[in-house]
């Protein structure tokens, strides 16, 4: 579920933040020019440009919102099941031809029956909510019971069908969804190497990034990001130990909610650390992802975390959607660490404050957060503690014909299979989380303890205490790399990791473009403070209408001396 925090800096032994932090990608540079047909040479860039667009067919659902699909069942304009015919056909015209992008790894060979009975149910009368009928992508470490597997994007296990449907899969089908597919991802949500290109797994290769061709989708819920970005859905699910989601949100122009740890349930999720893994809504605006959200939130017996939000969870977080959100909000600035990776992130972080400024937002600049970074060596030591743990566990409650029944069998699937599973990269961080003795380690407790310490109560507890405020806002990750098969992911800035080890809740919105290439602006807060960060994220969202959709540019849009 992860790619934490900030992968410019340095852990203890040379191991670079972004290695087990930031994920998502793209093919080579050059191979991604192969693939599209397009030539490098002879510098005609718009050439080029005119040549991606001209692939791409017209699609009529393209950034369709939830709503509007609703209003087109209604009127008999569509049907679930035309809606569903409608997604398949744009992800093999995107995902398999044309760019091909590569962000879904399986499509449901259910979901034109099961769009089917939700028609049925319509022309009966009953509508479940707002989710009736609409087609939803989810993350390829989600279980679902039915004909498609649950992979985490590893051979390992290519064909394990989950004895039992995740929490997020339960609710999903409750509410009416039709999931569609499984999207790729960063292999194991990005917990295997050192040097991993993120979006690239075993069985779906390197994910693309639909803006800019050549640059990472970043990750590990890659194709979530890429696929909604895409027009394959309307909204994905994706997943979050420390940057999965928001990064590949930022990347990809949309909008995602890392919630706060418990209110959206793990059961049934490929882990990484129970610590910090959850999963959240993506999509291409805050009223998608609050619906999204309203669905998946609540608590499971399976779960114990989620048992704290009970009395707090929402059912209907488009309740809180105001576009005047922004008047009067107290919010802080934090810098340090945040900003100076990136000339253009600052750029545009600097216009969405003002924008937030004229909104009638009250500007604490700045709101440093203490302890920002004494944290980071701790977090990956309990992060490969929790992966040994968790992920045993969860391969053990597999059926009996799983491949891997362990972190062992895992890593020697691997070594076995080095051809297909490790071409441009190993599994060094495996190797580590292997070598971990158990949960009551000393070791681990200490630095579970201190993680939780300095990020809540003493890091984003303290910070908006002291200036009274209502969120804190930075910019969420640096413009999307380059993919680099050879060298991996070489992100210089991200924002996600207080929110993460805290367990407190992380919005990000689309705050503009680096020569073709999106990022995002995050507003961050305090544990189960979604209603507080979906009003100021609509507020801002309906005052800059940033967003707009992918140009499937082969290369980045420089100015010509």
């Amino acid at each position: 579920m992860s790619d934490a925090g900030n992968p410019g800096t340095p852990d203890p032994g040379g191991i670079s933040r972004r290695t087990f932090l930031h994920s998502a990608a793209v093919a080579g540079i050059a191979a991604a020019a192969d693939t599209h047909g397009l030539k490098r040479t002879g510098g005609a860039p718009a050439a080029a440009v005119a040549e991606a667009r001209h692939v791409i067919p017209p699609f009529e659902l393209e950034e369709a919102t939830i709503q509007q699909l609703q209003e087109g069942m209604r009127s008999g304009r569509y049907t679930a099941r035309s809606l569903v015919e409608a997604y398949l056909g744009r992800i093999e015209q995107l995902d398999k031809q044309g760019p091909s992008l590569r962000q879904v790894l399986e499509t449901n060979p259910d979901a034109l029956a099961i769009a089917r009975q939700l028609d049925d149910e319509r022309k009966a009368g009953r509508v479940r909510g707002p989710l009736h009928g609409i087609p939803v992508l989810v993350k390829d470490n989600i279980d679902t019971a039915d004909r498609m597997t649950t992979t985490a994007g590893s051979l390992a296990l290519e064909g394990s069908i989950a004895p039992r449907d995740s929490f997020v899969a339960e609710r999903l089908r409750a509410a009416g969804a039709v999931i569609l597919g499984k999207t790729n991802l960063s292999e194991w949500a990005n917990f295997r190497s050192t040097r991993s290109s993120s979006g690239w797994s075993g069985r779906g290769g390197q994910g693309l990034n639909p803006y800019v061709l050549d640059r990472s989708p970043c990750g590990s819920s890659s194709g979530s990001g890429a696929a909604v970005a895409a027009s394959y859905a309307a909204v994905a699910v994706g997943t979050e130990t420390d940057g999965s989601i928001v990064c590949p949100s930022s990347s990809n122009s949309v909008v995602g909610i890392k919630p706060t740890l418990g209110l959206v349930s793990r059961s049934g999720i490929i882990p990484i650390a129970h610590s910090q893994d959850t999963a959240g809504p993506m999509a291409r605006t805050v009223t998608d992802a609050a619906i999204l959200l309203g669905a998946l939130a609540g608590a499971d017996p399976r779960d114990p975390d989620t048992a704290a939000s009970r009395g707090r969870a929402q059912n209907d977080y488009t309740r809180f959607l105001d576009p005047n959100g922004l008047r009067g909000a107290r919010l802080g600035i934090a810098r340090k660490k945040f900003f100076g990776y990136s000339n253009e992130m600052d750029r545009l972080a600097n216009e969405a404050i003002e924008v937030m400024r004229r909104q009638g937002a009250v500007i604490v600049d700045p709101a440093e957060i203490p302890h920002n970074g004494e944290y980071d060596e701790g977090e990956f030591t309990v992060l490969l503690y929790e992966f040994k743990a968790d992920l045993n566990r969860y391969l053990a409650g597999l059926g009996p014909n799983a491949r891997v029944r362990s972190l062992k069998d895992v890593i020697a699937f691997n070594e076995q299979h080095r051809d297909r599973e490790m071409p441009y990269f190993g599994q060094e961080i495996m190797l580590m989380a292997q070598e971990k003795g158990p949960l009551t380690d000393k070791a681990y407790r200490d630095a579970l303890a201190r993680n939780r310490r300095l990020a809540g109560a003493e890091g984003i507890d303290a910070v908006m205490a002291r200036h009274r405020l209502d969120a804190i806002v930075v910019p969420t990750a640096n413009p999307p790399w380059t993919i680099d098969l050879v060298n991996g992911d070489h992100s210089t800035g991200g924002s996600s990791t207080p929110a993460a080890v805290a367990g407190y809740p992380h919005v990000t919105v689309p705050a503009g473009y680096a020569f073709g290439a999106p990022v995002g602006i995050s507003f961050m807060g305090r544990a189960w403070s979604e209603p507080t960060l979906v009003k100021l994220a609509y507020a801002y969202e309906q005052a800059s209408r940033m967003r707009r959709p992918p140009r499937f540019l082969p290369h980045m849009e420089m100015p010509v001396p």
